[in-house]
């Protein structure tokens, strides 16, 4: 599965750590991550993560772009719902995509956990009649 990981300046060490208790499962998929958000994960988690633009700097519209090329299963965004964010047309873009293409976005660490545990346990129909869709 390909996952997305983004996180707002004020979410960056709440991702980090939950990256760090999720390695294993994390570790058994393709992972994308917009620019410094990627770089700590990288670096301070050792996955292997292929980075985009910094989300302000158009990180988030790339993933955009794979979600509407049906080339992103899943994403995990934690948002920062107390500070207002420079791009926030940039993120609102990307939760309407995951609605309009029916990806399953997590934006906190309790959302996350269900979506990895799920996925450990091989529940991916709702993939599997995406792309009977398209």
């Amino acid at each position: 599965m390909k996952i997305a990981l983004i996180a707002h300046d004020r979410k960056k060490d709440s991702l980090v750590e939950f990256a760090i208790a999720y390695k294993e499962i994390l570790s058994e998929h393709e992972l994308f991550a917009t620019g410094t958000t990627g770089q700590r994960i990288s670096d301070e988690v050792g996955l292997k993560i292929t980075r985009f633009r910094s989300g302000p700097l158009g990180g988030d519209q790339q993933i955009g772009s794979m979600i509407a090329n049906n080339d992103m299963d899943m994403v995990i965004f934690f948002r920062d719902p107390l500070t207002a964010q420079p791009h926030e047309p940039d993120v609102t873009a990307l939760v309407r995509l995951c609605d309009v293409y029916h990806i399953p976005l997590a934006t906190n660490m309790g959302t996350a956990e269900i979506l990895l545990k799920g996925l450990q346990e091989g529940f991916v129909d709702w993939r599997l009649i995406q792309e009977r869709r398209n």
